[in-house]
Parts: C-alpha cells; structure tokens; sequence
C-alpha cells in the first residue's frame, strides 16, 4: 500500500500491543511506562495530545517506523466488531492494498489478536 503520511491511524489510536511488540521498543530504549496503557487487561498505544506516543504531528513521522508494532504494520487492515476484518475507512490510501495484500495482513492480525486474546487471558487469572 502506499502511505500518505497523514497520520490518521496514529490519531487517538487504540492500538493493542503484544508482549513482543513492548519488549521490542523496551529493546530500543523505551520505558513501557511511557508508552503503554493498560485498558480491559490490554496493552494499548499512550496517546499524547490526541496522538499515538511515538507519532510526531509536525514531522509527519512514526519516530519507531523500523521496529511498530505488528497492529501499525498490519494496517490499514482492522478488525471491527459486526464486521470482521476490514480495510480502515479512515485510511485515504486504503484503496492501494491489493487483495494479496489484504489476504496476507488479514491473516496475521487474527494471529496477533489470538495471542493479544491469551495475554489478557493470563494477566487476568493473574489478578
């Protein structure tokens, strides 16, 4: 897909983390303290001023674009209740995502919510 950069999907993001994606980005330096919030046992992207933590609004660009989190890489492909997996409608460019594309993102979002589904399953026998 191509990319306008216009950071929709980095505004007032609810995007789910794995534990993957956190060790990832503690890996380049980042405290989790600063980036994650926890929402119904879910790891989620910190938004500040309405924007995920790691967008930066005036330079158009994801400071961690090497090392996102899977949901960042996998969209503008969604899952949305009632529907399933989705392309994103807030996306401009989500008319550039082949099929083959779409196919193989769709894929491996169920995976990522699986897994994201079992850690929340374990963190809340854990409490």
């Amino acid at each position: 897909m191509r990319c306008l950069r216009c950071g929709m999907c980095c505004r007032q993001t609810e995007m789910e983390l794995s534990s993957s994606d956190i060790q990832r980005l503690v890996d380049a330096g980042f405290r989790p303290e600063d980036f994650v919030v926890m929402w119904d046992s879910v790891s989620r992207l910190r938004n500040v001023d309405g924007w995920c933590y790691f967008y930066d609004p005036k330079e158009r660009r994801c400071k961690v674009y090497r090392i996102r989190p899977l949901g960042c890489r996998i969209y503008p492909v969604v899952y949305v209740d009632g529907e399933g997996v989705a392309l994103d409608k807030l996306c401009p460019m989500r008319h550039t995502v082949s099929q083959k594309e779409f196919m193989a993102k769709a894929k491996a979002l169920k995976k990522l919510l699986e897994r994201i589904d079992k850690e929340r399953a374990l963190r809340q026998r854990m409490c």
